[in-house]
């Protein structure tokens, strides 16, 4: 075969080839170098390279051994203009398994790479950073997503998330992080950190806090990837497939959550034939392995419960099928095991379905009005239930109350078109 084969998109092939490869890359460099910015640097160079070079020349068979071989040629060079000139290059050599000529075969040591992909995953989350730094430097290092993506998906200016990365990476290398894998219980704990991480950006791509869209579908494809990887490298972690089976679910009904004008359409409300079959059957076939492992006595936590009840709307053909009992049953366990206002509120939503609006208004008004902040959930949740009892007023209050605190435009104008319908 060729050595290098004509495509009709390099740009494409480009972008597609760092999607996939960047977190490989990272990792590998930081691993040889023990510097991830600088590692960043050395793979953002053979990217460039490649933005140069791909388009005339071709796109090589195997693109992630040529970024590799490139991002590694700049490592030797930036060493030899150091003072550190020997001790760096042989380190170097020494961490690659030998000069140029005997470059790394990616292909061929995939266990190795996946466990620098799994180190960074956790550097990325590293104790020292806050959980917004930890979500951003998680989208560079791991996603392979360009400041400005990041900055988009979070409302931040550029320069303003370009600070953020750069914090985060100065604040790792004041706290010597290590590029090792934790263990024992810091291992556990970061591994916590990790998933509340990807969590974190799913949840901001299914249902954006502020702006003019519902929705941020690359931020929710992005976590979506990131779980499945995860779950590559941490297959025997029942939380680990949890997490996956819970965000492939959920997204599953990213197609049917806005109608053919834009405008945000309620769960009981969908046209469930519009949910994504691939995403459901991903997303049921990695809960059922996690029900496996919880069958053989693995611990449950709270994506594991989470994706047993995103499951039961999902294997409900209509949502009047939905079992609201089972639901509120789940509910009621997920409380016990990680308890939260958030979860209260879902809660309060399953026992009004499943057993009339009185009994999810009593759940609710146990929870303290100021437990979410300003957030509209509190407000929302009731007015359902107000409206559901047919208490529309009050409903219309509550729905009003909803709308003042939304900073999304679109959960705004569903809150007031509610509490207009309920006048």
């Amino acid at each position: 075969m060729p050595a290098e084969t004509r495509t009709d998109d390099p740009n494409g092939a480009i972008i597609a080839a760092w999607r996939a490869e960047s977190a490989r890359l990272v990792g590998a460099l930081t691993r040889m170098t023990r510097d991830v910015e600088l590692a960043e640097d050395l793979a953002q160079d053979a990217l460039v390279a490649a933005l140069e070079q791909w388009p005339d020349a071709g796109v090589p068979d195997n693109p992630a051994a040529w970024l590799m071989t490139i991002a590694k040629r700049r490592a030797v060079d930036h060493f030899r203009r150091a003072d550190t000139l020997r001790r760096k290059v042989a380190e170097l050599d020494h961490a690659g398994g030998g000069g140029e000529a005997e470059m790394p075969d990616l292909d061929a040591q995939v266990d190795h790479i996946e466990d620098d992909v799994l180190r960074l995953i956790f550097l990325s989350c590293h104790p020292s950073l806050t959980p917004e730094s930890r979500a951003a430097l998680t989208l560079r290092l791991v996603g392979g997503l360009s400041t400005a993506e990041i900055a988009r998906g979070f409302l931040a200016t550029e320069p303003t998330m370009a600070q953020r990365i750069s914090r985060a990476k100065r604040t790792l290398a004041e706290a010597h992080a290590e590029f090792e894998l934790p263990t024992g219980p810091e291992r556990t704990d970061r591994l916590d950190d990790v998933m509340a991480v990807i969590y974190l950006i799913f949840n901001e791509g299914y249902t954006a806090t502020a702006g003019e869209d519902w929705m941020r579908p690359d931020l929710a494809e992005e976590a979506m990837r990131l779980a499945r990887m995860l779950a590559v490298l941490a297959p025997d972690e029942t939380e680990v497939l949890g997490l996956q089976a819970l965000l492939e679910i959920q997204g599953s009904r990213m197609p049917a959550r806005l109608d053919e004008h834009g405008v945000p359409v309620l769960l009981e409300a969908q046209d469930r034939t519009r949910w994504d079959q691939l995403l459901l059957r991903r997303g049921l076939a990695a809960l059922q392995q996690a029900e496996q492992l919880a069958a053989a006595g693995q611990p449950v936590g709270k994506y594991f419960l989470q994706a047993s009840i995103a499951a039961q709307h999902a294997r409900a053909a209509r949502a009047e099928d939905t079992d609201w009992r089972r639901i509120a049953a789940l509910y009621d366990v997920l409380a016990r095991a990680a308890p939260g206002p958030v979860v209260e509120v879902n809660r309060a939503v399953a026992h009004g379905r499943a057993f009339g609006p009185d009994a999810g208004l009593a759940v609710l008004s146990a929870i303290s009005p100021d437990a979410l902040g300003d957030s509209p959930l509190i407000p929302s949740v009731r007015g359902d239930l107000l409206e559901r009892a047919g208490l529309h007023e009050q409903a219309s209050e509550a729905f009003t109350e909803a709308a003042e605190r939304s900073r999304n435009q679109s959960e705004r104008a569903l809150l007031l078109r509610r509490a207009e319908a309920n006048r």
